[in-house]
């Protein structure tokens, strides 16, 4: 049984509820261990269509503050206390290593999330249109940039958790399983994630693919099975952005994660590693 969720979004970005609501969600829908993960203002250039970073950056301290207010007075829920971690979900930009670095210090976070949204100065999940007439071939090259900034941002040593692992297949997930079955391709991802074992993270199994465009949990079958061969860790986690989203689909990442070997799952506090059964 999963009851930890350690990637939740608020109103303060592009979410829809409070962090108190998202707690609340949580106690009602027994989770022992809830982590905020708010995403990191990015600098102007990385920009989405519907820009949040004005807004995210003005209520950053209400984030904090709230969140930090929820870790201090824990409640019980169906099945005990819930305890709050306090962390952010971080970008990994080209060329932008320096304002990330400033970003991780900005609080004490219990535990960081390391993610790539962007290409260059693309924001690749921004919608799909851009990937509506891309080839095979120009989908296989965008495949291969976003597992080298995955690398790279696995190497920084910044983060905790790597999150939504394949989040580049959203919007062309029958190319990206095309892609995934090339020798050449499991041999870049299993270089990732030896890199990722080797730096003391954990890969995230997340139930957000379910409810987007690609209807598949992130990773998929052959990253989770990459992924045991080399003994990683995993977390488990929602990106939920509501309160329905909170813990979203989480018996069938339990059953997701067993059918490929894995029995326990982590979390990490203050960049202590706990692991719980699964």
């Amino acid at each position: 049984m999963i009851t930890s969720d350690l990637h939740i979004h608020t109103r303060y970005s592009h979410g829809a509820a409070t962090p108190a609501a998202m707690y609340a969600a949580a106690l009602a829908k027994g989770l022992t261990l809830l982590g905020f993960s708010e995403h990191s203002p990015r600098p102007r250039g990385f920009d989405y269509r519907h820009e949040y970073r004005e807004q995210l950056s003005r209520h950053l301290p209400d984030y904090a503050r709230e969140v930090l207010a929820l870790k201090a007075a824990p409640r019980a829920g169906t099945r005990g206390p819930c305890r709050v971690l306090f962390g952010m979900e971080m970008d990994w930009l080209d060329g932008e290593e320096d304002f990330t670095r400033a970003a991780c210090r900005a609080y004490d976070f219990d535990y960081l999330l390391g993610s790539v949204h962007f290409l260059g100065r693309w924001g690749f999940d921004d919608g799909a249109e851009p990937w509506k007439d891309a080839s095979q071939e120009e989908c296989e090259s965008r495949y291969t940039a976003y597992f080298t900034a995955w690398e790279a941002m696995i190497r920084s040593g910044l983060f905790h958790i790597a999150a939504h692992p394949d989040l580049i297949k959203i919007f062309s997930v029958e190319q990206f399983h095309i892609w995934l079955a090339k020798p050449q391709s499991q041999g870049q991802i299993r270089r990732c994630l030896t890199a990722l074992r080797d730096a003391g993270m954990a890969m995230e199994v997340s139930s957000a693919g379910l409810r987007k465009a690609c209807r598949e949990i992130y990773p998929a079958p052959p990253i989770m099975a990459l992924a045991a061969g080399l003994g990683l860790s995993v977390s488990f986690a929602s990106d939920a952005h509501g309160t329905d989203d909170v813990a979203y689909g989480f018996a069938r990442l339990a059953s997701y994660a067993r059918a490929f070997g894995f029995r326990e799952y982590v979390f990490f506090d203050k960049g202590r590693r706990t692991s719980l059964p699964l």
